[in-house]
C-alpha cells in the first residue's frame, strides 16, 4: 500500500518543523504544568480545571502527532522549473471574464491561505492551471466556467509570519 504524501514547499516544511518544535518545547510543558496544578486541587471527580487541562493535553498531543506524521511523509516540491505551472510557483493571470489580474501561489493543501494568495494544489483553479505555460488560455471548470490567460510564472514567494499563523490554527 502506498504511503500518504503531503505535498509542500520548502518554506511550508520549514514552518511545520518550527511549529512542531514550538508545540513540543513550549506548549507541552505549559499544559503539563496546568495539569499538575489542577491535580493538586484535590478531588479529581468534580474538578473542572483538571478536565479542561486533560482535554487541552489531548488536543495538543493529537496536533503534535498530526504534524509529526506530515513531516515524516512530506514531499517537498522544488519550484526550480518555472516554464510550466506546478506546486511552489506563483502564477499571475488575467481573468478574461472581467479583465482583472490576479496572482496566486500554488502550495500544498495544508499551506493554503487564500487571504495572502496561497491556493491548494487540489483546488479547481490550480488543477486547471497545472502544466500550462505563460501565454496559455485556460478554462477553469467551475459551476460557472471561466477562462484565464497566464501572464507570468515565477518561483515561490513566501511570507514567514503568515505561514506560521496558518500552521498555528491547526
Amino acid at each position: 500500500m502506498e504511503q500518504e504524501k503531503f505535498i509542500m514547499t520548502q518554506t511550508g516544511f520549514d514552518n511545520l518543523v518550527k511549529e512542531l518544535d514550538r508545540l513540543v518545547n513550549e506548549e507541552r510543558p505549559l499544559v503539563i504544568r496546568e495539569l499538575a496544578e489542577a491535580r493538586a486541587q484535590g478531588d479529581l471527580s468534580e474538578n473542572a480545571d483538571y478536565d479542561a487541562a486533560r482535554e487541552k493535553q489531548a488536543q495538543l498531543e493529537s496536533q503534535i502527532q498530526r504534524y509529526q506524521h506530515m513531516i515524516d511523509h512530506a514531499e517537498i516540491i522544488s519550484s526550480g522549473n518555472v516554464e510550466k505551472v506546478d506546486v511552489g510557483v506563483t502564477v499571475t493571470y488575467i481573468d478574461l471574464s472581467d479583465n482583472t489580474t490576479e496572482e496566486v501561489q500554488i502550495v500544498g493543501t495544508f499551506e493554503t491561505n487564500p487571504f495572502v494568495g496561497k491556493i491548494s494544489n487540489d483546488c479547481p483553479l490550480a488543477k486547471a492551471l497545472m502544466e500550462h505555460r505563460e501565454g496559455d488560455t485556460v478554462l477553469i471548470p467551475m459551476e460557472d466556467p471561466y477562462e484565464v490567460l497566464i501572464t507570468k510564472i515565477e518561483k515561490q514567494f513566501c511570507d514567514e509570519t503568515t505561514d506560521s499563523a496558518v500552521l498555528t490554527k491547526g
